[in-house]
């Protein structure tokens, strides 16, 4: 059965959208008259007209994680794939994600598979249908579904972790700039300018940190402006293919970026290769995806080229062993699962220990940041009351 955006007025003349199913639109609108209400517009979901109007939001992390775990509880139960995604819009409560799965499933009614459906549907990622893809081709499209649930739980689970452990530093972060900011523009000028009066010779250090309050306090407005104009520039930039290539290669050349950019973008290829391949996604099509997924427009350049050389009768560990963007170890690893046979279960090995590897280093490397902050903001204090103390000791001694 169909699904039907409407519009309509309610008996207090307050306009209501929502989605209802129905065979036609014409009895969409007689379900809205058998309410009392209305009938302003009926579109199907799957008109160009509707479409334009009510385009389909991509699900967020969690909503992917949830809405995959749904669907696998009910396949595995048994039930009816059409039923399934009935039930799994029912249970939402956000209409973004309520239409599109309807969507989904007035495709699936057509005939579509779920894949083909999912791909119409145009806010799945690339992953996902490849996935449900080679599950419908086996017959196991609940198991896969299931594999898939985890793997997306363990994606957010791991941004999850990632997001929180940045609370902390930005928001000292934040506070020291606030702080320091306060002193030079509000404090530092009202000290100061009584020592101005006498007429005496500042301090270097003195003069330095009145220079910096004068432009703050009198020239903010442009600061702001330069620094908003910056940042709008940079987007720009980094929108553009020259932009990304330029920011990805310099990511790559400093130390800490490049460690954090490489076990990142190592941990997101391994797990996404692991869970393809684990599905019975072709190894060729498996590594397009998987170089889809990565962040760093390098490192996705280099998994391409290595999928053309997997063509031409290469070992994948040959060809990523000649790129220092992955790690020997989980090079080792895959060159080990393919001599064995058991490449899926070493790419699942590789994949856990890349993530947890990031992960610790993420947290590590934030661990260092809250002492950084907390010292810089302590150096940048301790110079202003240099700043003031050596002027007042240099008054005592002109005074003595």
């Amino acid at each position: 059965m169909p699904a039907y955006h409407f519009k309509a007025l309610d008996d207090h003349g307050v306009v209501q959208k929502g989605l209802l199913e129905g065979d036609s639109a014409r009895q969409i609108r007689q379900q809205l008259r058998d309410k009392q209400w209305t009938p302003v517009e009926v579109h199907s979901i799957n008109d160009r007209q509707s479409q334009s109007k009510n385009r389909y939001k991509k699900p967020s992390a969690y909503e992917l994680a949830l809405l995959t775990r749904q669907l696998s509880v009910l396949l595995a139960a048994g039930i009816p794939l059409e039923e399934t995604l009935a039930a799994v819009a029912k249970q939402s409560p956000k209409t973004h994600i309520k239409s599109l799965i309807l969507a989904v499933r007035s495709h699936v009614l057509e005939g579509l598979s779920l894949a083909r459906a999912l791909q119409q549907a145009a806010s799945f990622p690339p992953l996902y249908i490849a996935t449900i893809a080679a599950g419908e081709k086996s017959g196991h499209l609940d198991l896969i579904l299931n594999q898939l649930a985890d793997y997306t739980e363990n994606r957010f689970a791991l941004q999850k972790k990632i997001q929180g452990a940045m609370v902390y530093p930005i928001v000292l972060m934040v506070m020291a700039i606030a702080v320091i900011m306060g002193l030079m523009s509000f404090v530092v000028p009202k000290i100061v300018k009584v020592f101005e009066q006498s007429e005496q010779a500042l301090p270097l250090i003195t003069q330095i940190v009145l220079t910096l309050s004068n432009i703050i306090t009198q020239w903010w407005w442009l600061i702001l402006l330069v620094l908003a104009s910056t940042a709008f520039l940079f987007y720009r930039f980094a929108q553009t293919q020259a932009g990304k290539l330029t920011i990805d290669s310099v990511v790559l050349r400093l130390p800490i970026l490049a460690r954090l950019s490489k076990g990142l973008n190592a941990a997101r290829f391994a797990s996404t290769l692991a869970i393809l391949v684990r599905s019975g996604v072709p190894l060729i099509e498996a590594l397009h995806i998987g170089a889809a997924v990565t962040t760093n427009l390098h490192i996705q350049k280099t998994i391409i080229t290595a999928a053309d050389r997997v063509t031409e009768g290469s070992s994948l560990s040959s060809q990523l062993e000649k790129s220092t963007y992955f790690p020997p170890m989980m090079v080792q690893m895959i060159k080990s699962g393919e001599n064995s046979g058991e490449l899926e279960n070493m790419l699942s090995r590789a994949a856990n220990m890349q993530e947890a590897e990031a992960t610790n280093f993420i947290s590590t490397l934030l661990s260092l940041l809250e002492p950084l902050m907390l010292v810089l903001m302590g150096v940048v204090v301790m110079i202003i009351v240099m700043a003031v103390m050596l002027t007042i000791v240099n008054m005592n001694d002109l005074a003595g």
